[in-house]
């Protein structure tokens, strides 16, 4: 029985990692562990929080087109989403993804000019559970 919706969402919830990729200037893809989400609407947006020096900004900058991934290597599940990643500056979403404890990250809080928030937008995603594999476009159920 394929995964649900909902069930990727508990699952992603529960993660501790999450895996993000990006495409470098000379077109080869960059793979990066981070930390879960900050937050999530749905299974459609994804927001991180990162430094504004990374070079994952200025890889985005270049190109948005990106990919997140998701696993429960216990259960040996896999959600892998493809869609778009947009560089927010905005204070109020910085205020709202802001944890304690993330100083450790930004030593000037959340007005730090190191501080950015990546929103992740899905088109797609690909789950891989029993050793099978199936697509969702999300494309198709933006409005749901």
């Amino acid at each position: 029985m394929p995964l649900t919706k909902e069930t990727v969402g508990k699952m992603i919830d529960a993660i501790e990692v999450s895996i993000i990729s990006s495409i470098d200037e000379n077109g080869f893809p960059n793979t990066k562990a981070m930390l879960p989400p900050r937050k999530r609407e749905d299974l459609k947006y994804f927001y991180f929080s990162t430094n504004t020096s990374s070079s994952r900004i200025k890889q985005y900058s270049l190109n948005n087109k990106a990919c997140i991934y998701f696993f429960d290597r216990a259960n040996f599940i896999g959600a892998m989403f493809t869609g778009k990643m947009q560089i927010l500056s905005d204070q109020k979403v910085k205020e709202e993804i802001w944890r304690e404890g993330d100083e450790l990250f930004y030593p000037l809080g959340v007005a730090d000019p190191d501080y950015s928030v990546l929103k992740f937008t899905a088109d797609r995603i690909r789950i891989y559970e029993n050793l099978n594999s199936f697509e969702i476009n999300l494309s198709d159920t933006a409005k749901e």
